[in-house]
């Protein structure tokens, strides 16, 4: 029997598209086909290989039997069933819309189409909580600059009331033990645009890796490619870890693997040759897994030497605010200098200044116009003008007023110095799994039962029950939805959270992946007209 992924998300789609289509099927022992558009072949393609479809007797359509099937199909289609899945689960707790155009759908200020985006986003959101079987209670972060948040949580939420009035079992579901956070890209600008040190985070900013594939040069010299995902059991393990980690634990896990397949005393015997050709299989992919991340994390270090150390001293404290001995910087422009007299590339440069902008909540018109000319990109200033769109304030104003979030104290977590800076979406995660989440800067749009209100407070059924934080939030999920895009920094934070709580599972999603090169360049673009249509009316129409 097929199993699919075993990792979270995908595993409960995998499972929901078995029960919804493929049940039914397992009866016949004739072969079947699937019958897939563009995103469906996306969706099962991240959730189950051709095998698990091959061992359920799927297997590909050749043409000339499709084309049949196009001219008259209808009439031999006995059964039709709906599986309502429109998100694309990215790893066992993170998923996405598969929509990077949504950044400027939403954000432009020529765009026409935002509001249909956010009723699309929201569609999706639902239908990921109906695969996860929740009904959650919603909450979005509060911001004068930015209605997108509040308008995307009244959309999930009439949606989702439908969604459960419609229920095959005529009942009407009560909320879960669940709740969905809303919140806006521009919350947190900082953690998108900082160079990361830990593994996956660090690769895909520095190592040009698409669709989640490593192209390399192995040692033969021949030219070869990996995919980054959670089939690789030893890419799950390492990359939430530091760089300096990684680099440690690859050489010796390569060593101990070639010492295992020699004999202590040298000698081959029938009997040990035997168990050696067994484990063949195995060593070599173990070989391979780890002769791949050797060479990534060895490309990641490289780019470290030449650039990265440096600008991490910088970025680190312009984020925090303070050094590596916890001293305030008073002048942020004495630490942002030595960036821009280096020749560093343009996206370092303009990642730095960013960075000294957001530490001061802004800066004068003459001062942005200084270090424009500065980093010599007169003719493009949107990179850092842009920023506005998002309601992150460039352009400081008299009657400007900006508070910066509280943050947790984490020096005793600190365990390296440029890695100082967490994304203020942990603080968040940590705070609503304690219900310590301030309701006038997180509003209700809807609630769940009392364990999550927010207060603390335990309903009458509950109090006959242990009142501790821990019995109260037993079994229960955190899904947080960030419009305009997710950084690998706050996906780890999920796995983070999950790890330390113990009893709720955090998962994270957005339209899409963000790297910082591209967040500055959908910022750039934000200035462009609207996005052609003509791909969604040609999707819609086939």
């Amino acid at each position: 029997m097929a199993t699919g992924s075993d990792h979270g998300l995908k595993r409960i789609v995998w499972k929901r598209i078995q029960d919804t289509i493929i049940t039914d099927c397992r009866n016949s022992e004739v072969w079947k086909i699937l019958i897939l558009d563009p995103f469906t072949t996306k969706l099962l393609s991240s959730c189950c290989k051709m095998s698990d479809l091959m061992s359920e007797k799927i297997t590909n359509c050749p043409d000339d039997l499709f084309n049949k099937m196009r001219q008259a199909c209808g009439k031999h289609i006995r059964v039709c069933k709906e599986i309502n899945i429109s998100f694309m689960p990215q790893e066992a707790q993170v998923f996405t819309c598969d929509n990077p155009g949504a950044f400027r759908s939403i954000y432009s200020p020529k765009s026409q189409d935002k509001t249909k985006t956010l009723e699309t986003l929201a569609g999706q959101l639902v239908t990921l909580c109906a695969t996860l079987d929740e009904y959650p209670g919603i909450r979005y972060k509060k911001d004068g600059n930015m209605e997108n948040a509040k308008l995307l949580a009244e959309l999930v939420d009439r949606k989702l009331d439908t969604h459960y009035q419609l229920d095959d079992s005529g009942k009407k579901k009560e909320k879960t033990q669940a709740q969905l956070l809303i919140v806006d890209r521009g919350f947190d600008p900082v953690t998108p645009i900082l160079h990361e040190l830990t593994y996956q985070a660090m690769a895909y900013d520095l190592i040009d890796i698409e669709n989640d594939t490593y192209k390399y040069k192995a040692r033969d010299g021949l030219e070869k490619q990996a995919l980054l995902n959670e089939d690789d059991m030893l890419w799950v393990k390492l990359r939430h870890q530091h760089i300096a980690e990684v680099s440690a634990q690859i050489p010796k896990m390569v060593k101990e693997i070639s010492a295992s397949k020699k004999q202590p005393d040298g000698k081959i015997t029938i009997s040990n040759l035997a168990q050696m050709m067994k484990k063949m299989p195995a060593f070599r992919k173990q070989m391979t897994e780890k002769t791949i991340h050797l060479q990534l994390a060895e490309d990641c270090m490289k780019h470290f030497a030449n650039n990265v150390e440096k600008l991490c001293k910088a970025e680190q404290d312009l984020a925090v605010g303070a050094d590596v001995d916890g001293l305030k910087v008073k002048d942020p422009m004495r630490t942002l200098l030595p960036v821009l007299l280096n020749p560093y590339s343009k996206h370092d440069k303009i990642r730095a200044v960013l960075l000294y902008i957001f530490s001061l909540n802004g800066t004068t018109e003459e001062n942005l116009n200084k270090l424009i000319e500065h980093v010599k990109i007169e003719g493009e200033p949107e990179y850092i003008q842009n920023w506005k769109e998002l309601g992150v304030p460039i352009i400081i104003t008299p009657s400007f007023f900006s508070r910066k979030p509280n943050r947790r104290e984490r020096s005793q977590e600190e365990r390296y110095s440029l890695s100082r800076w967490i994304p203020t979406i942990k603080d968040v995660m940590e705070d609503v799994v304690e219900n310590k989440l301030d309701t006038k800067e997180w509003p209700h749009q809807s609630e769940c039962p009392a364990a999550w209100n927010g207060s603390g407070a335990v309903s009458a059924r509950q109090k006959h029950r242990a009142s501790t934080q821990d019995d109260r939030r037993t079994g229960s999920r955190l899904i947080i939805f960030v419009i305009g895009g997710i950084s690998f920094s706050e996906m780890r934070c999920a796995y983070e959270v999950t790890r330390a709580m113990k009893t709720c599972e955090v998962i994270i999603g957005s339209s899409h992946i963000l790297t910082p090169t591209v967040l500055l360049d959908d910022i750039k673009a934000l200035s462009k007209g609207p996005m052609e249509s003509f791909t969604l009316e040609v999707e819609t129409k086939a």
